[in-house]
């Protein structure tokens, strides 16, 4: 990874990046070779094969370069005009411009504009390079190689970044418009279903050309796309009230909401499978609702594959929120899912609980500056957020790095105590115990409490353990 600054914006260049570049080159080796430019450069004795395939490999990751760093340039000028300060990230076949001082969801009018200056870069260097070429075509062959091949590969990229396919620039422009106009559901739906699509007949072209790359990359797309069609068809905007629902089964399932809102979780999970386990009576609507309940039965015990499973089960008329599938992702360690939901979920609501856990799921997923830059954030609640779902997942040794990572925006007993369970639970008992002095000198003093954690259970016997627990008692008696 190397990092520069290009008039001010930040430039990060990831290994991938450079990877990908070497790799489109190699696959047009054979059907370049009998116009390599680089045979022969002027004034200098003719190329070697191998080094000649070097130096047009060399020359093709640069052309990937530029055309990429000029793409994601225009995205970060455009941010730059209405007065965001972006940063540029090049990984894998593209690029990510993020307008880091403003890290929520930009007003719609704007994402538009930002979103269509790449491509728009991208083709004015295509058009630049196109008339470069015809100006000094014959000139050398180098020269008209860089050219030639720069515009062909900048206005290939423009037109194709602009398919209205998620995660292209064009299927943001198309989900945004969409949304707009036809709102979120109906708008998403729209979006979505014309990107599948378009990734079908592009799979198909891709296979007929030979264009393994191309067929193998809207194939993902379309997978992608596919999802997200299936997910917004298994809700609606009617709610999953039972309110208005009649008969014995409807009541079984209020009685299960009830005791789902008490925490009564056995209580909720029994009514329900009551309600699924009858015949005689039960709709469609109300399986729906009866799965929606065992669905967030499975969030509150920590269980998300469950959650997932009865999910998908609901239909005809009962929504699942979008944050209960975020959570369910994320439960499941799908955080890359999860993220896009939180996200919409928190869009929607406004709700700070639900802010911090998108907070925390980009903190998982590495992006931990863009989490910090969240309006309204509370570090200490996002930390937390992501510690805890780490460490429900079994992730211990995650969890307590996470946890410490917190200690550093804010001191507190209780984060100390949590990374020094963490660690615990990860057989860890050196950093265990650190973390335990550590919540210590921070003000914890519950060595009842300490003693019966069950968390705590694989640091009995230990001598530091069992020292620091005396110390407590101690200090308690005087």
């Amino acid at each position: 990874m190397f990092r520069f600054r290009l008039g001010g914006i930040p430039v990060e260049v990831q290994p991938s990046h450079l990877l990908v570049s070497a790799m489109i080159a190699w696959t047009s080796i054979d059907g370049a070779q009998a116009g390599w430019p680089f045979r022969q450069v002027a004034g200098a004795p003719a190329l070697g094969h191998a080094s000649a395939m070097v130096v047009y490999i060399l020359s093709w990751m640069l052309i990937v370069f530029v055309s990429v760093l000029v793409h994601e340039l225009g995205h970060a000028l455009a941010s730059r005009l209405f007065g965001y300060r972006p940063s540029i990230a090049l990984a894998w076949m593209g690029g990510h411009t993020l307008p880091n001082d403003q890290p929520g969801p930009l007003p719609w009018k704007r994402n538009l504009l930002i979103t269509a200056a790449g491509p728009f870069f991208g083709l004015m260097l295509g058009l630049g390079c196109w008339a470069g070429y015809a100006l000094l075509k014959g000139r050398t062959p180098a020269l008209d190689f860089f050219l030639g091949t720069s515009a062909l590969a900048n206005l290939f990229w423009a037109v194709l970044n602009m398919m209205p396919v998620l995660p292209l620039d064009g299927g943001h422009i198309t989900a945004t418009l969409a949304t707009r106009v036809l709102g979120p559901r109906r708008g998403l739906l729209l979006a979505q279903g014309l990107a599948l699509l378009v990734c079908v007949a592009a799979v198909v072209f891709g296979l007929k050309t030979g264009l393994m790359i191309f067929t193998i990359i809207f194939a993902m797309y379309g997978v992608q796309a596919f999802r997200l069609v299936t997910e917004v068809l298994r809700s609606t905007d009617k709610g999953a009230d039972t309110a208005k629902l009649r008969g014995p089964l409807a009541e079984k399932l209020r009685e299960a909401q009830a005791a789902l809102k008490a925490g009564q979780l056995d209580d909720a999970r029994r009514l329900s499978a009551q309600v699924l386990e009858t015949e005689e009576g039960l709709t469609p609507q109300l399986a729906s609702h009866a799965h929606h309940l065992l669905g967030w039965v499975a969030l509150k015990e920590g269980h998300g594959r469950p959650a997932l499973d009865h999910f998908s089960q609901v239909q005809g008329g009962v929504a699942v929120e979008p944050h209960a599938v975020a959570a369910a992702f994320s439960l499941v360690g799908d955080d890359a899912r999860a993220v896009e939901w939180w996200k919409q979920a928190w869009q929607t609501s406004s709700d700070r609980t639900v802010l911090h856990e998108y907070a925390g799921t980009l903190i998982r997923l590495g992006r931990e500056q863009e989490a910090l830059r969240l309006p309204g954030l509370d570090p200490a609640a996002a930390y937390t957020c992501a510690e805890r779902v780490l460490f429900i997942r079994g992730a211990f040794s995650e969890a307590a790095a996470v946890g410490e990572a917190a200690l550093r925006h804010t001191p507190s007993a209780t984060i100390a105590y949590d990374a020094a369970c963490a660690h615990a639970r990860a057989r860890n008992a050196p950093e265990a115990m650190r973390m335990l002095r550590r919540a210590t000198e921070l003000g914890f003093n519950d060595g009842a409490y300490a003693a019966s954690d069950a968390d705590l259970a694989p640091l009995h016997g230990h001598p530091a353990f069992e020292a620091w627990l005396m110390e407590l008692r101690q200090t308690a008696v005087s």
